[in-house]
This record gives C-alpha cells, structure tokens and sequence, in this order.
C-alpha cells in the first residue's frame, strides 16, 4: 500500500516516479487493473466488445510506446519503472472516469439541463491532467524540458488513445 501511496502522489506531482522500483506482482496487479477499468469504461461508452479491443490496442500502444522511447533514450533498464508509473496514474484517471460516467448517468436520471456541459468539462479536465502527469513522469525519467516533455506526452496520448479510437472507427 505504500508503494501504490508514492505513485499515486505522482499524480499530484509530488514524487518522483523514477525513483520507485516496482516489484513484479505490483507490476502485473497494475496491468490487470488498467485492463479491468478500461473494459468498463469502454464498455459503458460503446460496445462491451469493441470497448474491449480498444483497450487491448490501447495497452498494445502503449507498451509500444514506452518501448520506443525507451530504445530511443537507450534507458530500456527503466521500462519497468516508467510504464509502472504511467499506468498508476492512468488507473488513477480512469477511476475518476468510472465516477464521472456515474455521475453523468445521475444527471441524466435528474434530467439536468447542464449535464453535456458538465461531462464534457470533467472530460477536458481529465484529459489535461492526465497529459500533465505524463509529461511530470517524462521529466522525472529524462530530463527533459517542460515544452518537450508535454510534447511527448500528447503525443503518447495521441498513440495510445487516438489510434486505437481510429482503428475501431474504421
């Protein structure tokens, strides 16, 4: 529980993520949780199937991609540690999504006139943070500047959310 603690603060940018050893079954717990809540997730929005699929591209991706910039950065020692982070934080953000379809499905309940613009709000709120956290936990890793590190960061979100969504659309 500590250790999930330490990463979670990741998520408000308070520790850093690079130096957390992960062991293997926190690993996998991790993984396993990141598929579970992204099958609901999906599954509430779309098809339970193609929900699915989508989650098993968008974890496909991201692997590939945390590899990628691994090999590129020629630190494949961290992959552990960096996808660990990144899925943390992401588990972390996709619970909040949980919440937020709840809460939509209240408001749709309450026939609440605002209830667009309040999912559409908490959607944008949680697509910044999530970005904001990644470009943290790219920092933390590599050094690198804000401006690159947020670059890199959209572009993992682009990777691991827009093409899977594109590939499903198709």
């Amino acid at each position: 529980m500590n250790l999930l603690l330490k990463y979670l603060s990741s998520c408000w940018f308070l520790n850093n993520p690079s130096e957390l050893v992960p062991p293997n079954s926190f690993m996998w717990k991790n993984v396993a949780f990141y598929l579970i809540s992204g099958m609901i997730v999906e599954g509430l929005i779309s098809d339970p199937a193609d929900g699915t699929l989508e989650v098993l591209g968008r974890t496909t991706m991201a692997f590939g991609s945390v590899a990628i910039l691994l090999l590129m950065e020629k630190k494949w020692g961290c992959f552990n540690q960096l996808y660990t982070s990144i899925f943390v934080c992401e588990n972390f953000i996709m619970t909040l999504a949980v919440a937020a379809e709840a809460l939509d499905y209240w408001l749709v309940l309450q026939h609440h006139i605002y209830r667009e613009e309040i999912g559409i709000g908490i959607a944008v709120f949680l697509v910044v943070w999530y970005i904001s956290i990644v470009s943290y936990i790219f920092r933390a890793f590599f050094s690198y500047p804000t401006s690159v590190s947020v670059i890199y960061a959209f572009g993992y979100f682009v990777m691991t959310y827009g093409i899977p969504m594109l590939l499903m659309d198709i």
